[in-house]
């Protein structure tokens, strides 16, 4: 299957990086390359490192732009952005978050509730699976992280209906737990979009981990920016954009001395700027692509 990636916000996030030819250019998810190989056309002698966990997506970027000496490709998770980096500093850093259109639309890959494959939802490809989480978590554990990671209302339910399942048989498939949580929502609540999308979440964040590193991989992809740089980053759910929001708001506090204090004593200085507050998908672009619909761009500039 052809690796393709429909970018949400593209001209939005390309337009939030104010590229500078001679710059340095970090794409922390580049998945099938669409915004990297739009930002190598704005560079002229700059240089861009483009960075993803997902060995499939490793092997398109490098037949996509691997003979552009100006692409440095790096199989690496973007949390480890300093190690990647060294002692260089970025003029623009970009993170797409959440599952590729690749990763959903191949269903070997297990992370859609649409076609029947083994349960799996590793972007990595390596470590514990959806099987293993499905499988081999308490009842209590299981509840926990479809309630935390998915807000999900029924996790009690669920939870105890995948336990029930398993103790007869594995449960191996998407499309069998899909079952299990729509067996578990009661029927008044089943229009409300699929049943099932809510526990693919949740369980997804809980296998690659997705929201234990992210507040501080933001802090690191801010402290690796030059002055004038600028993040921009892409989130999907109400979860992880909390985290970026909150994270954004914090570089751009100064003074936090009362207000009755005739000078300031603490010495704190903004670091950043905020240069949106949250971009969402225009209608033209929400009737072309269903996917942005959930879709928030937040972008910070780095400041003196």
């Amino acid at each position: 299957m052809e690796f393709s990636h429909i970018s949400v916000l593209f001209d939005e996030t390309i337009d939030s990086l104010n590229i500078k030819p001679d710059g340095l250019y970090v794409d922390c998810t580049c998945g099938g390359a669409g915004h990297s190989r739009a930002i190598l056309e704005k560079l002229r002698n700059g240089a861009l490192i483009a960075i993803d966990r997902d060995p499939d997506a490793i092997s398109v970027i490098t037949e996509r732009i691997g003979s552009d000496k100006r692409a440095e490709i790096v199989h690496n998770t973007f949390d480890n952005i300093k190690t990647i980096l060294g002692d260089r500093k970025a003029d623009g850093i970009l993170a797409d978050l959440g599952v590729s259109s690749f990763q959903l639309d191949n269903a070997e890959r297990g992370f859609s509730f649409h076609n029947d494959a083994f349960l799996d939802m590793r972007m990595s490809k390596t470590g514990k699976s959806a099987y293993d989480v499905v499988n081999g978590y308490g009842e209590k554990e299981l509840a926990d992280i479809l309630f935390k990671y998915g807000e999900e209302r029924f996790a009690k339910k669920i939870a105890e209906n995948i336990v029930k399942e398993r103790s007869a048989l594995p449960i191996k498939t998407t499309l069998q737990l899909a079952e299990i949580v729509k067996k578990s929502y009661p029927a008044k609540f089943r229009r409300d979009g699929h049943p099932a999308r809510k526990t693919f979440q949740a369980i997804r964040i809980e296998v690659n981990d997705e929201l234990a590193t992210l507040s501080g991989a933001v802090q690191d992809m801010f402290d690796s920016l030059k002055i004038g740089g600028r993040l921009s980053i892409i989130t999907f759910h109400s979860l992880e954009d909390r985290i970026v929001k909150d994270k954004f708001r914090e570089f751009t506090v100064g003074c936090t001395c009362p207000k009755e204090f005739p000078i300031c004593v603490c010495g704190k200085t903004a670091k950043g700027k905020i240069i949106n507050k949250g971009i969402t998908a225009s209608e033209k672009e929400l009737n072309s692509n269903n996917r942005s619909r959930s879709a928030r761009l937040r972008t910070v500039e780095k400041i003196g």
